[in-house]
């Protein structure tokens, strides 16, 4: 095929995504679904990931439209937030607890997040917790995680921001577990106050299996394991599989979770198509290789893109 895809030689995984996503769209357009190219590629993420500096990473991929789906935890979706107004600092996977405690201190790993900085996400997030409620009552909106999201990337408005980026170029973003972290904690106070806000989470479930579904072809990139994992891979499963798949976690396979699964027991359920060519599973600590696998893969990609664009335009 001509374009981007003939100038650099295809290897499994995500330069084959790449390389399926630089062909157009040319299947059954679904309304409310993002169809932007051949290959749907949904990327899902553990919130360490944002802990860490793999979020400038993600924020790249989905400034420069080059993933189509998040999935991601509620940490994720609070410390994008957080990290806009105060950053968090380097520490030790040592540090002893009760000291950083007494401290109003929190660890992440080898990373420290004041307490006031959660403070400043409860200020942040109050209003538009009132917001939504007030749209309920006033116009019949039902909210899902995903128009929460949507709205928390408008409202924040800056560009150092993965949900700003999701919310300018119309990228979902999916967190079947948005109350379990900050945000749950500032619903829970929310509610003291105004009581009867709605999560609605069928209208996610729909909408994350319908773009699935209406793809061309699908990718997904894993990083990590727990729900991120499954809520893509079971998205796929309505689609008989998704045609590419890459895993990046440290878990293993011997004591049956689902993170630890390997991508043949997803082709045992169908979420990894039968014929899917070399799914990839990497043992690794994602933030050591992931910025390595996006300047091999998406940034060659991107720039191959820019340098197509510039000659055109010429």
């Amino acid at each position: 095929s001509s374009g981007i895809n003939a100038e650099w030689p295809l290897r499994p995984g995500i330069n084959e995504m790449l390389a399926a996503k630089s062909c157009p769209f040319e299947g059954f357009k679904m309304p409310d679904v993002r169809q932007e190219s051949g290959c749907t590629i949904f990327l899902g993420f553990t919130s360490n990931m944002i802990s860490s500096g793999v979020r400038e990473n993600i924020k790249f991929l989905v400034k420069e439209n080059l993933v189509d789906v998040l999935v991601t935890t509620c940490g994720a979706i609070e410390e994008d937030i957080m990290k806009c107004f105060a950053p968090h600092q380097i520490g030790r996977f040592d540090y002893d607890g009760k000291t950083l405690r007494s401290k109003g201190l929190n660890r992440i790993g080898n990373l420290i997040v004041p307490s006031k900085n959660y403070e400043l996400f409860e200020e942040w997030l109050m209003p538009i917790l009132n917001f939504m409620l007030d749209e309920q009552i006033e116009k019949g909106e039902i909210w899902s995680p995903s128009k929460m999201t949507h709205l928390m990337g408008e409202r924040i408005n800056n560009e150092d921001s993965v949900l700003y980026w999701a919310w300018k170029n119309k990228i979902p973003v999916f967190c079947p577990a948005i109350i379990d972290g900050a945000v749950g904690d500032v619903m829970y106070f929310h509610s003291y106050n105004r009581e009867g806000l709605i999560m609605d989470l069928t209208q996610d479930i729909r909408a994350i299996n319908r773009t699935a579904v209406g793809a061309q072809k699908s990718g997904m990139i894993i990083l990590g394991g727990g729900v991120i994992k499954h809520h893509i891979a079971n998205a796929n499963l309505m689609r008989n599989g998704t045609d590419f798949s890459v895993y990046i976690n440290t878990a293993q396979p011997f004591d049956g979770s689902d993170s630890g699964a390997t991508p043949d027991e997803a082709v045992s359920w169908g979420k990894i198509k039968h014929g899917c060519k070399e799914p990839v599973k990497i043992y690794c600590e994602a933030t050591l290789v992931f910025p390595l696998i996006v300047a091999q893969t998406f940034a060659k990609y991107h720039q191959k893109r820019f340098e197509k664009s510039k000659t055109t335009n010429e």
